[in-house]
């Protein structure tokens, strides 16, 4: 936190394409040196992150997902993110881990660090909640809150991150803005501190709203604008080659249009994402080649707003976006990750400094978030599918040496033996 007390916010989305410990580089460099330079420019001082923010995708094998395996990979990812950060910050700045979560696949770390807001955080809380079919987990969100007191008034202000993983495939665009809404009703947290109501609450009752992961919305070009005998892949693939093609492409970004609209990310603003490459789908192991069997896209998307941004005016924001880019070196994915280096205003003094209760996001008067009464009901229905079905899908695998079809030839193969083997042996006599 810097003197006049502005914050910087470092947040990175990476779907890993399900590699477990293997996902990420050794190294992170590529990933958080360049927002560190930018940082470091900013004024006459080094400047670092205040809070690092680290959202994931598709984090490991989907049956180890389902099965509740997933603690042993975070874990880990934990240990080496950290050291990473410690090790390429200006000055060796130690950071603490405020929370971690994660279902399935999707998990969200948030640091900070130790010489500012860490020692300021309290009321750390985390949530979940799954989007798949009977809302299990392989889609889904995770979230993690917390407030920083003294931030302006007594209260202080709220800090609200997610991460989610939504419905994939081009058509299915009404499916993605369900799931976002589906996300608002049942990733609820507790009331902020001295509501008069025990009521939960959604994600937009915060101070500050940070939104990312693989939300999957495609590029739709009409057919009426394509170029003559070529297809939509061709067209954009042209279009990615510069600056300027890419600004006019974002017209056709499925994601940006629903915003406009006000059906899916109400409230929430984005950077200039088509400042860089669509980050999906690439050939593995390839730094800058596209795979021709989906068209790109910039499915890996980070989000925010807070709470003096104005309803009336949706494509401004208070908070200050200072980079917004991919990592094209990472090669282990079909996807590249993304970062983006953020910063919030000083606090605005409260005209009582006692104010018992922190500013909350301003939204259209056409929008009420409301908490879904079977918030709860949902959410276990679809875990209690997960660890089944993962159990299930876990066991076959490991009787089939990694693959759940080999698992099930040998489970078949196993229980005809049985069966002959405990079948009556017929004798001369008998015959």
């Amino acid at each position: 936190m810097s003197s006049d007390g502005s914050l910087f916010v470092q947040v990175g989305s990476y779907n890993t394409n399900l590699q477990g410990g293997a996902g990420v580089p050794q190294d992170l460099v590529d990933w958080l040196v360049p927002t560190l330079q930018v940082a470091s420019f900013l004024s006459k001082e080094p400047r670092v992150p205040d809070i690092f923010v680290i959202g994931f995708q598709e984090l490991l094998p989907l049956h180890l997902g389902l099965a509740g395996l997933s603690n042993a990979v975070i874990d880990d990812r934990d240990a080496h993110i950290r050291s990473q950060i410690e090790k390429h910050t200006p000055g060796k700045e130690a950071y603490t881990l405020i929370a971690k979560v994660v279902n399935v696949g999707v998990a969200l770390l948030v640091y900070a660090r130790d010489s500012g807001v860490a020692r300021q955080v309290c009321d750390v809380q985390t949530q979940w909640t799954g989007t798949g079919p009977a809302y299990m987990g392989n889609k889904g969100a995770v979230g993690i809150r917390f407030r920083v007191p003294d931030r302006g008034s007594k209260a202080g202000e709220v800090f609200t991150f997610v991460c989610a993983h939504l419905t994939a495939h081009e058509p299915k665009l009404a499916q993605r803005v369900a799931d976002f809404h589906h996300i608002v009703g049942t990733l609820l947290f507790p009331p902020p501190p001295s509501s008069p109501s025990s009521s939960p609450t959604t994600m937009y009752s915060t101070s500050h709203l940070f939104f990312l992961g693989d939300l999957n919305f495609r590029i739709t070009i009409p057919p009426s604008r394509l170029h003559m005998q070529t297809s939509q892949l061709y067209d954009v693939l042209a279009m990615l080659e510069d600056d300027a093609s890419r600004e006019q492409l974002k017209e056709f970004d499925q994601l940006l249009n629903q915003r406009r609209k006000g059906t899916a990310f109400i409230g929430l603003r984005e950077g200039p994402f088509w400042t860089f490459k669509c980050t999906y789908k690439y050939k593995v192991g390839e730094v800058d080649r596209y795979n021709t069997k989906r068209t790109p896209s910039w499915t890996d998307r980070i989000m925010y707003a807070t709470h003096t941004d104005s309803p009336d005016i949706p494509e401004k924001s208070n908070i200050t976006n200072i980079l917004y880019t991919s990592i094209p070196s990472y090669v282990t994915s079909d996807h590249k990750p993304v970062v983006c280096l953020l910063q919030l205003l000083p606090p605005t003094t409260s005209l009582s400094p006692e104010t018992c209760a922190p500013p909350m996001l301003q939204l259209p008067s056409s929008y009420m978030p409301t908490p879904d009464p079977r918030a709860t009901l949902k959410r276990y229905t679809g875990r209690t599918l997960d660890r089944i079905i993962g159990s299930i899908w876990w066991l076959l695998a490991v009787i089939g040496a990694g693959s759940a079809i080999v698992g099930i030839f040998n489970f078949f193969l196993g229980l005809a033996a049985w069966r002959w083997w405990r079948a009556p042996a017929v004798s001369v006599a008998d015959a």
